[in-house]
């Protein structure tokens, strides 16, 4: 399976809260480079960032989930 980087986030916590958003509309995302960013500080802008993936077949609907604008929760 082949992911695709959708997003990248500086920090761990906008990385989780991309994946929620992604695992609730039942993507299949992965978050790549978190723990790693976590254990030198400053190291995630070193590697160019904490890494929000998902399969390839899934990577443009899940681009375009994202860059949709959010709707208010009823």
């Amino acid at each position: 399976m082949n992911l695709i980087t959708i997003f990248t986030a500086f920090s761990p916590i906008e990385a989780q809260l991309i994946r929620s958003r992604l695992d609730a509309a039942e993507f299949h995302p992965f978050v790549a480079d978190e723990f790693s960013a976590l254990s030198t500080d400053g190291y995630s802008l070193a590697i160019g960032g904490i890494r929000v993936q998902v399969p390839e077949p899934e990577a443009a609907d899940a681009k375009e989930f994202l860059d949709a604008p959010a709707t208010p929760a009823e």
